[in-house]
């Protein structure tokens, strides 16, 4: 029984996503779809176009990033699938960059709007988690300032060419060069009801089995500064997932990502495309970081993915010359849902994030701002 009642859970949501589109779609059935422009590339129906969005230079340098756009040969819904917002998340780049060939444009329905890597800067410098330009993070700057720095005047034309005009945004991460990671979807819910069942109805089609049930304030302009905090903040369905660690392209991470793109993609009748959701996530609270107090080396002892209890050891830290400094222990129970992936250490680095295991993931409930 409550094996029916969850899949009639997933086929409800799937209808609302799809309900959504369909009113357009039937009016866009009378003519062909017309072409599609984003940056540079323009693609007709059943063409995939290639191309850039040129950000030029203000008070600091200009940079391009790289798009695809797969235009549909019938009507149906805009999905943006946008990566690479921390460059040297390598599996979520290169797992975005293969996707774009296995989208047959003449079988899909809609457009498809595909940015692997918008962290260029942090790709070419292997600099971890921020633009190394202006020092700037491109996961928390949106919606961008066409007059501000790289990393702002960047995500303005993201923002205003890409994510606006979807009507889906898929944001895919994959450990950074020094998280060791264990692969999981986000259940960000914003307490619009129509909107977070459809947005659990991807994290379960995505088809990675630990969810994190993450829940914002979408008045609170500091939890729209996200990519799918703006995405949804503007109504959009956001979904955000993770598979790769410590600056590894491994085929399973790579595969996990693009077969979850492919998913989505199914789920929402823009592919033939079966698709079996998650009948058993592991749901999981946003968790609590242990950050570094002072530099030094880390040095874990427990593997990403690891069941924890409180208090346990998973790690230890040392100064440059191995003397001991401490112990790092769990501050609650649950999953480790990535440890820290190399010895540097400096004040405020995240050492270990524990995801506590939920028996239900509950209703949404308006978060405490610090």
């Amino acid at each position: 029984m409550r094996e029916t009642v969850r899949t009639a859970h997933v086929a409800s949501s799937v209808l609302t996503i799809l309900t959504a589109f369909a009113a357009p779609a039937a009016a866009q059935q009378r003519k062909p779809p017309e072409s599609f422009t984003v940056g540079t590339a323009t693609a007709r129906a059943g063409e995939t176009a290639y191309g850039e969005l040129r950000v030029p230079a203000g008070v600091d340098s200009g940079t391009a990033i790289a798009v695809a756009v797969i235009r549909g040969s019938r009507p149906g819904p805009t999905l943006a699938a946008i990566s690479g917002a921390h460059g040297t998340e390598y599996a979520s780049v290169v797992a975005l960059s293969r996707v774009i060939a296995r989208i047959d444009p003449k079988a899909l329905a809609g457009t498809v709007i595909v940015a692997p890597l918008l962290n260029v800067p942090s790709f070419e410098q292997m600099t971890v988690h921020v633009n190394p330009t202006d020092r700037k993070g491109m996961n928390a700057e949106y919606p961008g300032k066409a007059d501000g720095t790289q990393t702002e005047r960047a995500l303005a034309i993201v923002a205003s060419q890409v994510v606006d005009r979807a009507d889906v945004v898929l944001d895919l991460h994959g450990g950074d060069l020094d998280e060791d990671l264990r692969p999981y979807s986000y259940w960000i819910r914003g307490g619009r009801a129509s909107q977070d069942s459809a947005s659990r109805a991807l994290a379960l089609a995505f088809g990675l089995d630990h969810v994190i049930v993450r829940d914002v304030d979408l008045t609170a302009p500091a939890q729209a500064r996200s990519l799918s905090g703006y995405a949804m903040a503007k109504g959009k369905t956001a979904l955000v997932a993770e598979a790769g660690r410590a600056g590894t392209v491994a085929p399973e991470d790579v595969e996990a990502l693009i077969a979850g793109t492919l998913n989505v993609l199914g789920t929402l009748g823009m592919l033939e495309r079966a698709v079996r959701p998650v009948e058993h996530p592991v749901w999981l609270g946003s968790g609590s970081r242990v950050r570094a107090e002072k530099g030094g080396m880390f040095f874990p002892t427990v593997a990403r993915g690891t069941y924890v209890s409180q208090g346990m050891r998973v790690g230890y830290t040392t100064d440059p010359v191995g003397r001991p400094m401490g112990d790092v222990r769990a501050p609650e129970a649950g999953v480790v849902t990535f440890i820290r992936g190399v010895p540097s250490m400096w004040p405020g680095a995240t050492l270990v994030n524990i995801g506590p295991v939920l028996a239900d993931p509950g209703s949404w409930a308006r978060p405490t701002l610090q």
